[in-house]
């Protein structure tokens, strides 16, 4: 037979599964956060070193193509025999241009795309080499007074030579293109990809939080029930512990009554039969007069007694007639002023309701007189349609000042009225002082002992 787990360990248990839930939503998030971290910084990569730099290289190659279509409408000219300058005339041209060439060059092997291979850059370096050396021999033969041979070479092989150049810039512009939209696909790829797994981790942390957020539930649905279980028991402990009081003060309440003060009436009848034997006028009849006296004052003592620790009063008249009896023996006993109110149509109150309510009533006063430090009071009893109200007022010191709240009377106050379904609040009144208000349920009230017997029957 298994045994139930103990408060501790459940606690113990649901502490650890709760901490463990957290510590995995947490990884969870920083695994996924570093993830795409790691994306972006990929994508920011991607992006720097190879559409940028493919964008800066085609801005140069660009650049190398408007010079060689500039150096093409420089070659026709000089091969055109309608113009009527030297060939030697366009040197200063091709030097500017040649400049310009060899700045777009250099920048452009710096961007140059990763994709590129080192024969391409060969062969574009080595032709351009071989492009300007056929034009220092054109412009060569020109200085040399060879005007026909030289435009016979441009013809021939500068003019060729522009062309393939021409054509190889123009090639590399298609692959920079080219490389261009595939990066573009990586990038929508990688948008797409990031995409899927934020929804992909949205749903896991909302399952994540779901199951924790259900786990939390079935554990709080456990505290609560042993919670409920646990008031449970303390309730059916508090009524059997004032029920075991109640009927301890009500046996010691007879046992004086009946044991104490039949033995004290038969004490005091002794002692008038004897008195009368006595002489009169003598000593011991005064003496046996005395102790009479202190024998009668003796059983009104105990039978007070007997009337504070229960009063039979509840069982044979009642709530109302028991508190037009007791309030006025306080007043007398304590010498506090204590205006009594009644209102409304009274009802018959069960004797076990009317215990409480003579308890907790007992509880007030007995504050009142100990601890307010009040001379008046105000008791007032409510018989409403639904509900009976009882009222304890005072302008004492109150609760604050004189450290009562934490009195088991309190406790012991606010027991009772549960057990009779009712509430009890202590409050502080504008004008100072202490205000205690019980409001009881009238079923409650009138049928508080049926209850009771027929749950013990049960």
């Amino acid at each position: 037979m298994s045994r139930p787990a103990s408060p501790d360990r459940t606690e113990r248990s649901l502490t650890l599964g709760l901490l463990l839930g957290l510590l995995i939503t947490l990884s969870a998030v920083l695994a996924y956060s570093a993830y795409i971290t790691w994306q972006i910084k990929g994508l920011r990569q991607l992006q720097t070193n190879l559409v940028d730099r493919n964008r800066k290289d085609s801005l140069q190659l660009l650049r190398i193509q408007n010079d060689l279509n500039l150096l093409a409408v420089a070659m026709r000219d000089m091969v055109s025999s309608d113009e009527p300058y030297p060939l030697t005339a366009w040197s200063a041209q091709f030097q500017r241009i040649r400049t310009d060439l060899d700045d777009a060059m250099r920048l452009e092997a710096e961007f140059a795309a990763a994709g590129r291979t080192p024969e391409q850059s060969a062969f574009l370096s080595s032709s351009f080499t071989q492009f300007w050396d056929a034009v220092d021999r054109i412009f060569a033969l020109a200085q040399e007074g060879k005007e026909k041979e030289a435009r016979a070479q441009i013809q021939l092989s500068l003019q060729e030579r522009q062309a393939a150049l021409s054509t190889a810039v123009a090639r590399l512009l298609v692959q920079n293109s080219e490389s261009e939209e595939q990066a573009g696909q990586r990038i929508v790829q990688i948008y797409d990809r990031v995409r899927r797994q934020v929804y992909v981790f949205l749903a896991c942390t909302l399952l994540a939080i779901l199951l924790n957020g259900l786990s939390l539930i079935r554990w709080n649905r456990r505290l609560f029930a042993r919670l409920e279980e646990i008031s449970e028991r303390r309730s059916e402990l508090a009524q059997k512990l004032i029920s075991t009081q109640e009927s301890t003060l009500r046996y010691i309440s007879r046992e004086l009554h009946d044991e104490f003060g039949q033995i004290l009436t038969a004490i005091g009848s002794m002692l008038r039969r004897a008195g009368t034997h006595a002489p009169e006028g003598s000593s011991l009849r005064a003496d046996l007069q005395e102790v009479l006296q202190t024998v009668q004052s003796t059983l009104e003592s105990v039978r007070s007694l007997s009337q504070a620790l229960h009063p039979v009063m509840l069982d044979e008249a009642g709530l109302e007639s028991t508190l037009d009896w007791y309030i006025p023996t306080v007043e007398r006993q304590t010498g506090i002023a204590i205006s009594y109110e009644k209102q409304g149509e009274p009802f018959p109150v069960d004797s076990g309701a009317g215990v409480h309510i003579y308890r907790i009533l007992q509880e007030a006063l007995n504050n009142v007189t100990r601890h307010s430090g009040a001379k008046q009071a105000w008791v007032r009893l409510r018989f409403l349609p639904r509900t009976l109200e009882l009222e304890v007022e005072d302008r004492g010191a109150g609760f604050t000042q004189n450290g009562i709240k934490r009195g088991i009377g309190l406790v012991a106050m606010r027991e009772r009225s549960e057990l009779m379904g009712g509430t009890i609040v202590f409050l502080k009144p504008p004008e100072g002082g202490t205000l205690v208000h019980l409001t009881v349920p009238r079923e409650k009230a009138e049928s508080y002992g049926k209850e009771d017997h027929s749950v013990a029957r049960g």
